[in-house]
């Protein structure tokens, strides 16, 4: 049989520019011991860590988790790009879940330089190459950064389908400011009219600066329990990870020249549906998501590929505001990447904490009211994508 899953502990640091952060050891220790805190809890109870970030030496989790014990316990570290921090989450998830430990820590840090992403290694094959190459097949080369070429191709494929406006693209990045600016911990908390944004440098395709997430720096935590442990030690398992997948690439990333997909839309869609057959609950029921909006183009598709709103209306959707408070679903309260910020191996687990605190009702001022069902969707290229279904009991 399959234990329950709970979430009783998060914790997360402010997401900050390069230069303003604290060394990776600091923030992940401050994340972790937040968590710890937050479930009343201390880390002894931790059998198994899962500890992610995407730029560092082997062992960093070793060396901030030592900081709080060494215990002895297992610690695995984890890197899948973008996807890092929800993969952590995904393997403490499945340890529980299979009995293998009680209670789990997922941790997530990243200490970023300045700048847009880049190869580290020049002197071997990167990942990326096939989706490079699909990319060049499809459009030219070009000197823009790698992930806004991507990223910024797709949106111009949708908006070749589908006759989008630029101003729709940018009108995500201003709900993005709105939203943050009532969120403590997130690095753009300045507002942004749909004018600013288009008026900001031009980057590729549909994206000018304001709409691409900034390099970030920040780390973030969850503690997962089965349900036994929880009443062990009288804590109160109010939420629950009720459906959860990981997928990869499908064939069609490379074969069908779509920059859509090349970017993740089937992945996205796979994992979705999965999660809601687990779960018995469709995307209609869901109160707020916190989805991987690392440029606007991919919130727009984000919406279709998650079942949010039907495929070729993601437009009409965001002009009537359903993306927002008073619409159908909140999508990005905390502000998402664009604007709380995109410390690699941290962001999945940022998205959790901010569901977490959704669900407890302890999200301030940008609480969504009476939120019981949460979707979280965390996407890294290379590719992997973990789509989470969280619920209030």
């Amino acid at each position: 049989m399959k234990n329950s899953v709970y979430v009783v502990g998060v914790g997360m640091t402010p997401f900050v520019k390069p230069g303003a952060n604290e060394p990776y050891t600091l923030m992940g220790v401050q994340a972790a011991r937040s968590a710890l805190e937050d479930a009343g809890l201390d880390y002894k109870s931790i059998r198994q860590a899962y500890v992610g970030y995407a730029y560092g030496d082997s062992t960093c989790g070793q060396a901030v988790l030592y900081s709080l014990g060494m215990t002895g316990i297992p610690v695995i570290n984890v890197n899948n790009n973008c996807s890092t921090g929800s993969t952590a989450l995904f393997l403490a998830r499945q340890a529980v879940e299979a009995g293998i430990a009680d209670c789990v820590l997922a941790l997530g840090f990243e200490q970023m330089l300045p700048g847009a992403l880049s190869n580290v290694y020049t002197d071997r094959p990167s990942p990326l190459d096939p989706f490079m190459r699909v990319t060049e097949d499809v459009q030219g080369h070009s000197n823009a950064p790698m992930a806004a070429q991507l990223f910024g191709g797709a949106g111009v494929e949708y908006q070749a389908r589908y006759g989008t406006k630029n101003e729709t693209f940018a009108k995500i990045s201003e709900k993005a400011r709105r939203h943050a600016a009532h969120n403590p911990r997130a690095i753009f908390r300045t507002p942004l009219t749909v004018e600013e944004i288009l008026g900001s440098p031009p980057i590729y395709g549909v994206l000018t600066r304001f709409q691409c997430c900034p390099p970030t720096c920040g780390a973030a935590a969850a503690i997962v329990c089965s349900e036994a442990f929880a009443r062990r030690h009288n804590l109160t398992p109010s939420i629950a990870i009720t459906g959860q997948a990981m997928t990869t690439d499908f064939g069609s990333t490379f074969s069908e020249k779509s920059l859509m997909k090349v970017v993740g839309y089937d992945m996205t869609a796979e994992a979705a549906r999965q999660v809601y057959e687990q779960v018995g609950i469709g995307p209609e029921e869901v109160d707020v998501v916190e989805l991987h909006d690392c440029f606007t183009a991919n919130e727009l598709i984000t919406y279709e590929a998650l079942g949010l709103t039907p495929e070729g209306t993601a437009e009409r959707f965001i002009w009537d505001g359903d993306n927002t408070y008073g619409g159908k679903v909140v999508t990005n309260p905390s502000g998402g990447l664009l604007a709380k910020g995109h410390p690699l191996g941290a962001t999945g687990l940022g998205q959790c904490a901010e569901l977490v605190w959704q669900l407890r009702g302890q999200a301030g001022v940008r609480q969504v009211e009476d939120a019981k069902i949460a979707l979280q969707h965390n996407i890294g290229l290379g590719g992997a994508c973990v789509v989470t279904m969280y619920q209030r009991l």
